[in-house]
């Protein structure tokens, strides 16, 4: 196709596809459309001030999604179960995965570059899966598989599945959600590597699959950059903040005893069993230089 020809970006309000769209635009030679179910959104107009043609569409409509597709050289993919204050919704996931899939191919679309969550494809060697151990898990990592499977093997010219690490500003390691304002609790074991992500860098990793799909063809990429425990995730904000911030790891009875919200404790048991596999080394061996913690951290807080 046509290098001139516009890249579809879905889920353009979001954090990943927002920040997809901004690598792409200010890369400066390619044309971007941006996909929103609203464009009077205050993220949707940024976009189009910005510079992106925006369309309306839904990933429960297949014929808005071929309507988006046409004429596209590239597809941005991101898809997440649904969140409301009565809970987690998962039964629509595979389903608008498989329509974009499905639309892109009918317009002739030639790069497809989707993102999910490390892990996928790993999750059911996981200690304990097998026993039921995670069976509250299983939802959101199957469906996260499913998609990716099914990208892989859709036919298109060029894919790549982009595996994300713990975003950098995940609630539980901003000191604004600390306990008492300092307390960072956690039922994350104090010696657990975590894999972390600028959101802004998945943008940009996806932007890179997407102008150079020779390179990531065919590429699951294991995205971080950074790889650090909660203590010295700690330790790096209380030297920035000029506040000590201790760290208080335990049982999710202690944790939710603490503050921690049950599901969300009884959620993070999972990542000291879980194997560690985006690693920063990974994302640089591709060309990709995603930012460290403290880089982030240090760019949040306007900080030199």
């Amino acid at each position: 196709m046509n290098s001139s020809a516009p890249v579809l970006v879905t889920a353009a309000t979001g954090r990943q596809g927002g920040a997809t769209a901004r690598a792409l635009l200010a890369e400066g030679s390619t044309s971007v459309r941006v996909m929103v179910r609203s464009p009077d959104a205050p993220n949707a107009k940024a976009l189009a001030a910005a510079g992106a043609e925006v369309v309306v569409g839904d990933l429960d409509d297949p014929r808005s999604l071929r309507a988006a597709c046409a004429g596209a050289r590239a597809v941005f993919s991101m898809q997440s179960p649904i969140v409301s204050a009565t809970g987690v919704d998962y039964s629509k996931e595979r389903e608008q995965g498989k329509n974009l899939v499905e639309a892109a191919l009918a317009e002739g679309v030639g790069t497809f570059v989707h993102t999910a969550t490390s892990g996928v494809g790993d999750h059911r060697n996981v200690e304990g899966w097998a026993e039921g151990l995670w069976k509250s898990h299983e939802d959101y990592w199957e469906n996260k598989l499913a998609t990716c499977e099914l990208v892989r093997n859709a036919g298109f010219d060029g894919w790549t599945i982009i595996l994300p690490a713990t975003f950098m500003d995940q609630p539980m390691l901003d000191p604004a959600c600390f306990a008492d304002g300092r307390r960072l609790v956690t039922v994350i074991r104090t010696d657990r590597p975590i894999g972390l992500i600028a959101p802004e860098d998945i943008g940009k990793a996806a932007a890179a699959a997407i102008n150079d799909p020779t390179r990531f063809k065919g590429v699951t990429l294991q995205l971080a950059g950074d790889l650090l425990t909660i203590p010295r995730i700690a330790e790096i904000l209380s030297r920035l903040d000029g506040k000590e911030y201790v760290v208080q790891s335990g049982t999710v009875e202690e944790a939710v005893a603490a503050g921690l919200h049950p599901g969300v404790a009884r959620g993070l048991t999972y990542m000291n069993v879980a194997p560690v596999l985006a690693r920063p080394e990974i994302a640089r061996s591709y060309g990709l230089s995603p930012m460290s913690f403290e880089t982030w951290a240090r760019q949040q807080r306007r900080m030199a």
